[in-house]
C-alpha cells in the first residue's frame, strides 16, 4: 500500500531512533566513506545530522574500517564490517535501547537522503504503519523505518552486502512505499567519479530539495 504524501511527522510519545550504517571500506572509492567531505562536511556528519533534522532520537553510526565520532550520534563499532552491510544493520538492532519503538535506517553514502523523506516516513509511522520504505521512481530504495517487531526477521535476513531489502520483499504486504522523489535522490558514492559528480551538484545552483 502508498502512503499519502504529508510534510510533518506523525505524532508520537515513543522514541524512534536513527541508524546510519557507515561502516565501509569504500574500497572502489579508495577510503572509508564516513570520512569523506562533501560540500564541507563529511558523509558520516552529514547522514548523522539528516536523521536528527528529519525527527529521530536517539541516531547511532555504526562504524567499521574507520573510527569516526559524530555530534549528538552514538557511535557503535561493527567488528565485522568487512562481511558487508548486513552484519552493520544487526550490530545496529542489536544497539537499540529497549524504550525505542522504531528506528529509520540510512546510508552515509548517499548524501541526497533528506530529511524531508525521514519526515514522510515518520508520518507514515503516525498513521500506523509498522515498516516503511523511500521509493524513487517506484523502486525501493533508503531510508527504511522498521518498527520493533520486525527487528527478529529483519535481522535474520540480512546478510552478506544487503540489509533490510530481504525483508521488504519477503513481507512486502506489510509494508508501506512513500514516493520521496520530489524531496531527495538515492544516488550514492562508490567511486571516485560518483565522488566528483555529486561534489558538483553540490557546489552548483540546482541541488535536489530537501524540504518539502
Amino acid at each position: 500500500m502508498t502512503t499519502r504524501e504529508q510534510s510533518d511527522a506523525g505524532a508520537s510519545d515513543t522514541p524512534i531512533a536513527g541508524m546510519l550504517l557507515a561502516a565501509g571500506q569504500g574500497s572502489r572509492l579508495g577510503r572509508p566513506k564516513a570520512l569523506v567531505e562533501v560540500a564541507g562536511e563529511r558523509l558520516a556528519d552529514r547522514g548523522a545530522r539528516m536523521l536528527r533534522e528529519g525527527g529521530c532520537a536517539p541516531v547511532y553510526i555504526v562504524t567499521g574500517a574507520a573510527e569516526v565520532d559524530v555530534e549528538r550520534a552514538a557511535a557503535v563499532h561493527n567488528p565485522d564490517w568487512e562481511t558487508g552491510l548486513g552484519s552493520s544493520l544487526r550490530v545496529g538492532l542489536e544497539a537499540m535501547p529497549g524504550d525505542v519503538d522504531a528506528v529509520v535506517v540510512a546510508l552515509a553514502d548517499q548524501p541526497f537522503v533528506s530529511a524531508a523523506a525521514v519526515r514522510r516516513l515518520l508520518a507514515a509511522y503516525g498513521d500506523g504503519a509498522r515498516a516503511a520504505v523511500a521509493t524513487y521512481a517506484g523502486n525501493l530504495r533508503n531510508p527504511v523505518l522498521l518498527a520493533r517487531e520486525h527487528w527478529p526477521s529483519v535481522h535474520a535476513l540480512a546478510e552478506g552486502d544487503v540489509g533490510a531489502r530481504p525483508f521488504l520483499r519477503a513481507y512486502s504486504h506489510l509494508v508501506t512505499t512513500v514516493p520521496c522523489d520530489d524531496v531527495a535522490s538515492p544516488d550514492d558514492i562508490d567511486t571516485p567519479e560518483d565522488l566528483m559528480r555529486l561534489q558538483t551538484v553540490l557546489d552548483g545552483p540546482a541541488a535536489p530539495p530537501s524540504a518539502d
